[in-house]
C-alpha cells in the first residue's frame, strides 16, 4: 500500500513485516485469568499456556433459539467462522499452531455454536481481510475483535457480545507520556504503531490533522499486519506509543516480562460477530448470546479471561457507534 502524507511531512507506513521479523524474539504473555485484557498489540502467536477451566463444556443445545437459524444452517450443521487469531486474551495460540486456538472469542463462538446446535468451522484469516470477506460468501461470520462503528454498519451486520474499545500504552520507563492519553495532541511528534485494517489504524487518520491545527509536529502512524510487529516495535525503541485494544493493553501490561504502561482508555466500543448485511444469521446468534448471559455462561467466560469489566448487559443487533 503507497504511503499516504501526513501533515508536516509525517508518514503512514504499512510495514510488512519479512521473514527475518519473524526471528525476533517475541515479547512473552501468559493468559491470565485477572487483569481484564487482551492482547499485545497487533495480536501474537503465543506459547503460554490458557486457563483451564471449561465454562463451555456444560452448554447444551436450547432448541426453540436454534428454531432460528434458516433450514440450511440446520440442515449442515455448521458454520464457517473467519477467526482473527492474534493474542489472549482475546484468541490466541496458546501452545503455538499444533494445538486448538484459545481466548475469550473463541470460548464465546464456541458457546454460542452449542446453544445452536451447530458445528464452529473455524478458519483462521487475517484481521483485515475477514470483512471483505463475508460479503463474498467465503464465511459465515467473522470474529476478532470487530469493533461496531458506523463506517463498518453501511456494509456489514453485527451482534454484539462485549464491550471493548480503544487504548494506548508505551514501553515501561518510557517518560514521553506518563498520564491518560484523552486527547490525540497529546501524541503530537511521536510514532504510533498499530495493526492493519483497525479501527485505531482508521482513527489515526481520520484525526491526522489535529496536530498542524495545533501548531504542533504531526505524529507518524506505522501499521503492522505481522504477528507480534507492533510489540517488537515498541521495545526496540521504533515506535513510541501502541494504540490497540483496551483489554489486550490491560492484559498485556499486567504480565511483568510485558514491560508496557497502559495509559488508559480512549474510546469504548461495542464488539461483535460480524456478517454480511442483511445475514438471515444474526436473530439466532443475538438469542443465543443473550441465553448465556443469562445462564450464567457468559459471566463465567469473562471471568476465566479477565474481562469481567468489559461485560454487556444484553446482545444487541446493529447499536449505533458509541460516541
Amino acid at each position: 500500500m503507497p504511503a499516504v502524507n501526513l501533515p508536516g511531512n509525517g508518514i503512514r507506513t504499512r510495514l510488512r513485516t519479512t521473514a527475518a521479523l519473524a526471528l525476533l524474539p517475541l515479547l512473552p504473555l501468559t493468559a491470565c485469568g485477572s487483569g481484564g485484557g487482551t492482547p499485545a498489540p497487533a495480536g501474537a502467536a503465543q506459547a503460554s499456556p490458557a486457563p483451564a477451566d471449561d465454562p463451555v463444556a456444560d452448554v447444551t443445545t436450547v432448541e426453540t433459539i436454534a428454531a432460528l437459524l434458516p433450514a440450511d444452517v440446520r440442515r449442515t450443521g455448521s458454520v464457517r467462522i473467519g477467526s482473527s487469531v492474534g493474542s489472549p486474551p482475546s484468541a490466541y495460540y496458546p501452545n503455538g499452531q499444533d494445538k486448538p486456538p484459545a481466548g475469550q472469542d473463541i470460548d464465546i463462538a464456541n458457546a454460542v455454536a452449542k446453544v445452536l446446535g451447530v458445528k464452529a468451522e473455524r478458519q483462521d484469516a487475517s484481521f483485515e481481510t475477514i470483512l471483505p470477506a463475508l460479503g463474498s460468501g467465503k464465511y459465515d461470520l467473522g470474529t476478532g475483535n470487530f469493533g461496531v462503528t458506523a463506517e463498518r454498519l453501511k456494509t456489514i451486520d453485527f451482534v454484539t457480545y462485549i464491550n471493548d474499545g480503544q487504548g494506548f500504552a508505551v514501553k515501561t520507563g518510557n517518560t514521553t507520556l506518563t498520564t491518560q492519553v484523552n486527547d490525540l495532541t497529546q501524541l503530537c511528534g511521536l510514532t504510533i504503531g498499530t495493526g492493519a485494517g483497525t479501527t485505531f489504524e482508521k482513527t489515526l487518520t481520520a484525526q491526522q490533522g489535529v496536530c498542524a491545527a495545533a501548531g504542533k509536529k504531526p505524529y507518524e502512524v506505522k501499521v503492522f499486519s505481522e504477528p507480534g510487529a507492533v510489540t517488537t516495535a515498541l521495545q526496540q525503541g521504533r515506535i513510541d506509543v501502541v494504540m490497540s485494544t483496551i483489554n489486550g493493553l490491560r492484559h498485556q501490561a499486567a504480565q511483568p516480562a510485558a514491560q508496557t504502561t497502559f495509559l488508559g482508555e480512549y474510546h469504548r466500543l461495542d464488539v461483535g460477530f460480524a456478517f454480511k448485511k442483511g445475514s438471515p444469521l444474526t436473530p439466532a446468534f443475538q438469542a443465543a448470546v443473550n441465553e448465556l448471559v443469562k445462564n450464567g455462561t457468559y459471566a463465567r467466560i469473562l471471568k476465566k479471561w479477565g474481562t469481567t469489566a468489559s461485560a454487556i448487559e444484553e446482545s444487541r443487533i446493529n447499536p449505533a457507534e458509541h460516541t
